[in-house]
């Protein structure tokens, strides 16, 4: 009988959202395919320096030294548009930094979401924009890992710390479609009349279960990972916030309902291995602290285009 995937904490990570691939990129867009295969080729043993991704892979790998090895909670998977010949030098460094990851999959340019339910994924993580769109369309919990300071790429302890943002991520993007399109006043009114209705699950919301799935197996103080809603409510619209999530009977240890305010140093103070948004506003300032990844919502993104 085969590995078993569909019980685990699933993350698939392009090589350039787990290493610094940014000056390849460049020779990708100025020198075409070939010339990117070429110098992949050539620099197969050059070692690569980490990515924005990279805090949160090495945290989540670490959740398995609780397990018996047959009991993994976590798979870290591959899924890069490279083909097999130049994955050696992303597999090389993988193998230089100690990460536990076995699996990959290359796909010589082609659509890597054909792949992410064969390989039971809960999250995805590119730096490419119609790569995170394509996940979310097909049902998986997707960012675009954004560029960041190379001093925020280490771990700062062995617990995974991940934030989220709350509509459009974690919720759906009823209500925030409401305030783009009506204002402030109607987004209050509107949650107000809506306080004990519970709002839709949003891209991220399953990922969430699969994480408290985690922590439901230690004791509180214990767990591997501490999970943060960072969101620009305040009262009284939190109020809809704290009912759905106590309808959907998930966990969140940390919440911070900061009335518009800015996010980012309540993220440095949490120390987030990554944050999850959608507002270009506040991960412009959250990727100069923290990793920092941004959930392309379609509609939302065409909304944003035309006002």
């Amino acid at each position: 009988m085969g590995y078993n995937l569909s019980d685990k904490l699933v993350v698939a990570v392009s090589s350039r959202a787990l290493f610094d691939l940014e000056a390849e990129n460049k020779i990708f867009e100025e020198m075409g395919l070939d010339g990117y295969y070429d110098y992949q080729l050539q620099n197969e043993n050059t070692p690569l320096s980490k990515g924005t991704g990279y805090r949160l892979v090495e945290n989540l790998l670490k959740i398995n030294s609780y397990f018996p090895a047959t009991e993994k909670q976590v798979e870290v998977i591959i899924l890069s548009k490279n083909n097999a010949a130049t994955s050696l030098r992303i597999t090389n460094a993988i193998k230089e930094c100690d990460l536990d990851i076995s699996r990959s999959g290359w796909t010589s340019g082609n659509d890597l979401s054909n792949y992410l339910k064969a390989f039971k994924v809960d999250l995805f993580l590119s730096a490419n924009d119609a790569d995170v769109i394509n996940a979310i369309k097909s049902g998986v919990a997707a960012a675009k890992i954004l560029p960041s300071h190379e001093s925020v790429h280490d771990s700062l302890g062995d617990q995974v710390r991940i934030a989220f943002d709350g509509d459009a991520v974690l919720f759906s993007e009823e209500s925030e479609l409401v305030y783009k399109e009506h204002g402030l006043e109607a987004f209050v009114e509107h949650e107000k009349n809506n306080m004990h209705n519970p709002m839709d699950q949003g891209p991220f919301a399953k990922f969430l279960f699969t994480i408290s799935n985690i922590q439901s197996k230690f004791k509180d103080k214990e767990t591997p990972i501490r999970t943060a809603l960072v969101t620009a409510r305040g009262a009284p619209t939190h109020e809809r916030v704290i009912k759905t999530l106590n309808a959907w009977g998930v966990r969140i240890d940390e919440a911070f309902f900061l009335g518009g305010t800015d996010k980012y140093e309540v993220l440095e103070a949490f120390g987030a291995d990554i944050f999850f948004d959608d507002q270009d506003v506040h991960l412009n300032l959250s990727s100069s602290v923290v990793p920092s990844a941004k959930v392309i919502h379609e509609s939302i993104e065409v909304y944003s285009r035309k006002v």
